[in-house]
């Protein structure tokens, strides 16, 4: 068995590393020059660092990113809605982890270097275009220019090359661009004290206005730590045209967004003091796709952003495509055909993934801070009397039930 992996992020990476564990090869082809370790901080759930773990990466990624115990609700006022333990504290057998994307991706990137080769690993390879037959499928890479430059054969081809994917383009050659909910997206990252514990993530304000901050690594000091932070606005209508793909990730603009960050006030960081002390920063568009109707067509098939791009609430986007990896992997040692694996991983991820783009759309666990804002949209004076303890529960319990992370009943929820 032999595996064409277009696209070399965290999804395709991990994917190799589950593919060579069960004694399978492949080949990752990137389009870009260089695999490059870019991004600011995710989160990686415990159900993701599980499978993480199972690769032998554990203590890696301890080694450069900060295990989360804390997660706080607030609205925008300040005022908290929900706190609850996460990770160990929350009773799993592995931690979530606060890690900036690019170290994420490194560790995985350099453990497929070790394990598969170097060789393994092409990048400056567009894909152009695949044809399949009875006995595999053939795909054809070019460079930036143009040329043709590649030519690679194997049983199968999985498009793991995110949301902008030529895999699913080509399946799909009439879907349109994604969609966007009109929701600009700010991230940076800056040496910072640390508040609370020094592992607790904050975020605060519902879907359409909303900060997040958390720490992704040690500072430098043992009184600071590198801090993530993010705010999301919405500055235009849904289903409008989504920004051009190359205006996706391009710097920040400071007067664009202070007026947005003095809407919110965050107890236990100066946020408004962190924002402005971040030399740069990015904006994105919080873009995503309606889930398919099928995700493979005979010896092809999509993973990662490229099958299910989410909006980034709910810590899920990595995760979800992590464990995209360890089922397409287990499905196609299991089967006795390619085809019949490829028909069984879509069988058993795309409704799971269908409902979590769904559910991320309405605002996923963070739907609880809309829920009491809609309600109290001038703060509370007691939150159980704006919304109750179990109708918050059942928002937040059962977006984690429904992304596969639900924690250890009883350990996980603090009671304000």
């Amino acid at each position: 068995m032999k595996a064409i992996i277009v696209g070399g992020g965290i999804g395709g990476l991990t994917t190799a590393l589950m593919l060579r564990a069960r004694g399978m090869g492949c080949e990752i082809f990137e389009q870009s020059d260089t695999i490059r370790e870019l991004g600011v901080g995710i989160n990686t759930l415990p159900h993701a660092m599980r499978e993480l773990a199972g690769l032998g990466l554990l203590q890696k990624l301890d080694d450069v990113a900060i295990r989360t115990d804390q997660l706080y609700y607030l609205n925008r006022h300040g005022q908290e809605v929900w706190r609850e333990a996460r990770g160990i504290d929350a009773g799993h057998d592995v931690p979530q982890f606060s890690i900036h994307r690019g170290r994420l991706q490194g560790v995985i990137h350099r453990a497929v270097e070790e394990r598969l080769g170097p060789e393994a690993i092409h990048t400056g390879c567009r894909l152009g275009a695949f044809t399949q037959d009875e006995g595999g499928v053939t795909a054809y890479f070019f460079d930036r220019a143009g040329s043709h430059i590649r030519t690679a054969r194997g049983d199968i081809l999985i498009g793991a090359d995110g949301i902008h994917s030529r895999v699913r383009d080509t399946l799909f050659p009439k879907e349109g661009p994604p969609c966007w909910n009109g929701l600009m997206l700010w991230r940076g990252a800056r040496d910072w004290p640390l508040f609370l514990t020094g592992k607790s993530m904050i975020v605060a304000g519902g879907l359409n206005a909303k900060v997040v901050v958390y720490p992704i690594a040690e500072g430098s000091s043992p009184a600071s730590r590198l801090t993530n932070w993010a705010v999301l606005v919405k500055v235009g209508e849904g289903n409008a045209p989504p920004p051009r793909k190359e205006d996706w990730s391009r710097p920040g603009r400071r007067e664009e967004l202070m007026p947005h960050v003095a809407r919110f006030s965050v107890p236990y960081i100066d946020v408004k003091s962190l924002i402005s002390a971040t030399p740069e920063f990015y904006e994105y568009p919080t873009c995503d796709r309606d889930p398919l109707p099928y995700w493979s067509s005979g010896r092809v098939t999509l993973l990662g952003d490229a099958a299910h791009p989410m909006y980034p609430v709910g810590s899920n986007g990595a995760s979800q495509a992590i464990l995209d990896a360890r089922c397409l992997a287990d499905a196609l040692i299991r089967a006795e055909h390619p085809r019949q694996a490829l028909m069984e991983y879509e069988k058993k991820r795309l409704p799971m993934t269908a409902d979590i783009v769904r559910s991320n759309r309405r605002g996923g666990p963070e739907g609880v801070i809309d829920a009491v804002e809609q309600l109290a949209p001038d703060g509370f004076d007691n939150i159980d009397n704006v919304l109750s303890y179990s109708q918050r529960e059942a928002i937040v319990r059962g977006y984690a039930t429904k992304a596969g992370f639900a924690a250890v009943p009883g350990l996980a929820a603090v009671r304000a």
